[in-house]
């Protein structure tokens, strides 16, 4: 029997709520071990939330609307400092991310445990941030379209890790 890596998601800039609520819900299906969201991604509201209380809610309720409950199920953190958190990481981190160093995401030897990073939606993983990176991964595109939305992308990743 195949052991399952344990994956941690790192979400950076993601800028839609419904985004993160859709990688949520993917990531409690593929039993991702923790999610970690920096810079502006929107969370969901944990103890010691120090935003409003309604503004918390109503990103809170926008996130549940894909997530469905795994944002209760699925651990998660926020540091609106990237560089906090990554002096604190001991894991290999992984970008899923086009790039001239990357690697075909059904050619990558998984590691037992690892980060996988995912970037904002337009722009993807900034360069800083990818070039801590030990592995690049890229999902094989077929079609015309140069990237899959960002959520999709994760659920792709997330399944072909896991085999």
């Amino acid at each position: 029997m195949i052991e399952m890596p344990s994956i941690t998601l790192l979400l950076h800039n993601i800028r839609s709520t419904h985004n993160v609520g859709s990688i949520f819900r993917t990531a409690e299906g593929f039993g991702v071990t923790r999610i970690v969201l920096t810079g502006y991604t929107p969370y969901p509201i944990y103890s010691g939330d120090e935003r409003l209380p309604h503004l918390a809610a109503k990103i809170d309720k926008q996130i549940h609307k894909t997530a469905l409950g795994a944002e209760s199920s699925v651990p998660f953190e926020y540091h609106d400092n990237l560089l906090t958190w990554l002096e604190s990481n001991t894991l290999p981190l992984v970008a899923l991310e086009q790039s001239p160093r990357s690697v075909q995401i059904d050619g990558f030897e998984v590691p037992d445990q690892f980060v996988l990073v995912l970037g904002e939606e337009v722009e993807g993983i900034p360069n800083e941030l990818l070039e801590r990176c030990e592995s690049v991964i890229e999902i094989p595109m077929k079609g015309k379209k140069e990237s899959f939305n960002v959520s999709v992308a994760a659920g792709i990743a997330l399944y072909a890790l896991t085999q």
